[in-house]
């Protein structure tokens, strides 16, 4: 199964896919897409929605995680960060991609075994988890693979995958 996370933005989208067969976890790739370059929120959003279609395109997961959003700084980087969550959503819909969707703190503990994890330790331990040479850069990146494989450890410990 192979099994797309995404980090959401309206600046920056994190992916990174993995691909789970039996026990074993492999990384088949990851970036962030940018849009920092465009001046406005509509100009952002729909360079994301091609991006991302793309991404989907190219790597044909069977199912996409989205992380939840949250109210970190403000309420309106809660609400930013949920127009990029609907546009992620939003494209795998239109591909007939299921998605599913977890709070920072339950893929961060998936991943590290605590809810408050930094990001540097999430990077790291997606680094040990996924048997890569180096750390998944950017940040976005490692955090849409640490999605991936807390779906892909929710799958696993449900039987869904016997």
């Amino acid at each position: 199964m192979r099994v797309i996370g995404i980090d959401p933005g309206t600046r920056v989208v994190g992916y990174g896919v993995v691909e789970i067969s039996g026990n074993a976890l492999k990384a088949l790739g990851w970036g962030a897409i940018d849009v920092r370059n465009k001046k406005t929120l509509p100009e952002r959003l729909a360079e994301l929605f091609k991006s991302l279609s793309a991404v989907l395109k190219k790597y044909k997961p069977d199912c996409a995680v989205v992380e939840k959003a949250f109210f970190a700084k403000s309420a309106d980087s809660a609400i930013k960060m949920g127009e990029g969550r609907g546009v992620a959503i939003l494209v795998a819909a239109l591909q007939n991609i299921p998605v599913s969707d977890y709070s920072a703190t339950l893929i961060k503990k998936s991943v590290t075994g605590t809810g408050g994890a930094h990001k540097s330790q999430v990077q790291n331990m997606v680094k040990v988890i996924l048997g890569l040479k180096s750390l998944p850069q950017p940040a976005d990146a490692a955090d849409a693979l640490a999605c991936a494989i807390c779906h892909c450890h929710r799958i696993k410990f449900s039987g869904a995958l016997d």
